[in-house]
């Protein structure tokens, strides 16, 4: 009697999987919802509390508002929490995508400032003139650079990829959002989409840094924060000093170049 023995192999659980994936993604979807509501400047109607306090400290207080809630998501997502915590987006990443790489962020950063570079270069005016954009966005820009990068050195987080010591808070989300917000500013009131385009363009931002595994969400959400308290910080302080133009900047261009990973801006000024 000839005895069969048959090998077995474990079949993959189709089921496991697909409700990994699925997971994955509602994590991605979570980050990107999370990163795009808290951005939002929504002029919502000022509660008994606010409505008493000047129109000054109103704007001051609704300036803080946006960025503490990032700020406040990023730390909580530090520590092991049933809400946001950044290890399971990084083994959830690593699961679904471990092989996901892309550039697009470094480039796709600076995206609002061209916008509103083209918008002045067709005439399409903002709430400053040209001058008062440049000073507000420089004002800006070393904000950002004063906070993210002191602390950088500050916390010595790992980063999940390469484990250098320089993972926190995210530079280039800091960067997208401070564009975003820029935008917004200029724009936003006479063109909501704008606004609406720039903080899905930075929330897009903030994903792939995750998804390219360069930074943890808790990077990216604190990043978010800094970008967007720096730029309402320059508009809040700025006093439009250059209110008058002189005739010599009269047509004058705000070009932002970007080469071997570092974003310069020139000013193009026509003499007549």
């Amino acid at each position: 009697m000839k005895k069969y023995f048959l090998a077995t192999h474990p079949k993959p659980n189709l089921f496991v999987q697909a409700k990994t994936k699925g997971n994955a993604a509602m994590k991605i979807k979570k980050l990107a919802i999370l990163l795009f509501i808290a951005s939002i400047q929504v002029e919502a109607q000022p509660d008994s509390t606010i409505h008493t306090l000047s129109p000054q400290h109103r704007r001051n207080w609704e300036s803080l508002v946006a960025p503490s809630l990032l700020i406040g998501l990023g730390i909580i997502a530090t520590n092991d929490n049933d809400l946001i915590y950044r290890q399971d987006f990084y083994e959830q990443r690593n699961r679904s995508i471990p092989h996901f790489r892309t550039p697009v962020d470094d480039y796709l950063q600076y995206a609002p400032i061209v916008a509103v570079v083209a918008f002045n270069a067709v005439g399409i005016k903002g709430k400053h003139d040209l001058l008062n954009q440049a000073v507000l966005l420089i004002k800006s820009e070393l904000l950002m650079t004063a906070i993210v990068f002191p602390l950088k050195r500050l916390t010595a987080i790992p980063r999940p990829d390469t484990h250098a010591l320089n993972s926190f808070p995210s530079g280039h989300t800091a960067q997208a959002f401070v564009a975003a917000t820029f935008l917004h500013k200029e724009y936003g009131k006479e063109h909501p989409l704008l606004s609406v385009l720039a903080y899905s363009t930075a929330t897009g931002i903030g994903v792939l840094r995750v998804m390219n595994n360069r930074h943890w969400i808790s990077d990216v959400l604190v990043g978010a924060g800094i970008g967007i308290l720096s730029t309402n910080l320059a508009y809040v302080s700025h006093q439009n000093k250059w209110r008058h133009k002189h005739k010599l900047l009269r047509g004058a261009l705000l070009v932002p170049s970007y080469s071997q990973r570092s974003f310069r801006m020139s000013m193009v000024i026509p003499f007549y």
